[in-house]
């Protein structure tokens, strides 16, 4: 572990309560951070690359290429090779970046990630862009449901599914600044603004959003905002949910999710992923190793073991179960 890595999370150890950002507030893709942080990391002095394989306007490099040409490269369709390109150029002393879809930048180039930037613990970050089901009317062949998985399982690999615009800033800031190999999940889809700021990220850190009593919504990534609307459903029946951003999938902040379970001894997990390998997993076997503090069976909201089709956000998280109405019934029949 990193001087930077200790140090984020000394600092990040705890919770605290994030605001409720107003409905009205403009929605904005995740996806829409890369290429401006990466323009501001280097204003700031920071010496980084960002290899890309022929999808920098989709994932937004295009911004920082058009601002740094000379830290910028794009390999073509090629995705095996930005990984290695991004190795090689780390090797020199430089953070390296790749951009692709996350099907294409983690699945297809599973390999180079795994035997050339982890295994020899390379600052390499693979922070490809349309990740999840959200990726729409592409369909299931681009709906990238098992990328947490793979990255999870990778030894010194870090693991980041930010949840909206900002945090998505803070986390390709917490990449460059840390070190070493490191996964930022980025989505296609606008989604709501949930924080008002990018500090109080950290390496290993959950962030309490909501306060509550009688369940824990663990939730990442696009999910947290429907957990939020799900608190929002059950508040309305009289039942206290607590919800938590799981913005750190690894290293997990199990300090935080075992003081909010033990308060509130239900949980229910969220995430625009399959549920095999993925948060839900991650919350399984955390609750394993910790038993006593569950006094309700545990429910994962996720996808279920299957590709994803082609269709409307709205209509594809109510067909595989991840709006906030499906998660409300859940923790309806987990109390009951």
């Amino acid at each position: 572990m990193s001087k930077g890595e200790q140090t984020a999370r000394a600092a990040g150890s705890g919770s605290e309560t994030a605001p409720r950002i107003p409905s009205d507030t403009p929605r904005k893709a995740t996806r829409q951070a890369y290429g401006e942080t990466l323009r501001e990391l280097v204003q700031e002095g920071f010496d980084l690359v960002a290899v890309d394989a022929d999808l920098s306007a989709s994932t937004t490099t295009a911004k920082f290429g058009e601002a740094y040409p000379e830290r910028f490269f794009n390999v073509g369709i090629a995705e095996q090779n930005m990984v290695g390109v991004a190795s090689g150029l780390s090797l020199t002393g430089k953070t390296a970046f790749t951009g692709s879809f996350a099907i294409f930048g983690t699945g297809r180039a599973y390999d180079q990630i795994r035997n050339t930037a982890c295994y020899s613990n390379l600052n390499v970050v693979i922070a490809p862009t349309h990740a999840g089901i959200s990726v729409g009317a592409d369909g299931g062949s681009h709906q990238m449901l098992e990328d947490i998985a793979l990255m999870r399982v990778l030894p010194r690999m870090r693991v980041l599914v930010p949840a909206d615009y900002l945090s998505a800033k803070a986390a390709l800031r917490i990449a460059a600044e840390t070190g070493g190999p490191f996964y930022v999940r980025l989505g296609r889809a606008p989604v709501a603004q949930i924080y008002e700021r990018t500090d109080g990220f950290a390496v290993g850190r959950a962030r309490v959003l909501r306060e509550g009593s009688d369940v824990s919504l663990i939730a990442c990534g696009t999910e947290v905002e429907q957990a939020l609307a799900a608190a929002d459903l059950l508040a309305e029946s009289g039942v206290s949910a607590e919800v938590i951003d799981a913005f750190c999938l690894k290293p997990l902040d199990e300090e935080t999710l075992r003081r909010s379970i033990a308060k509130t001894g239900a949980a229910v997990s969220c995430e625009e992923h399959s549920v095999i390998g993925g948060l839900g997993a991650a919350l399984a076997t955390l609750l394993a190793e910790h038993p006593g503090i569950l006094k309700k069976p545990l429910r994962r909201v996720g996808v279920q073991d299957s590709f994803g089709v082609s269709g409307q956000i709205d209509e594809l998280f109510a067909k595989y179960g991840l709006d906030a109405r499906y998660i409300h019934d859940c923790v309806v029949e987990c109390l009951s």
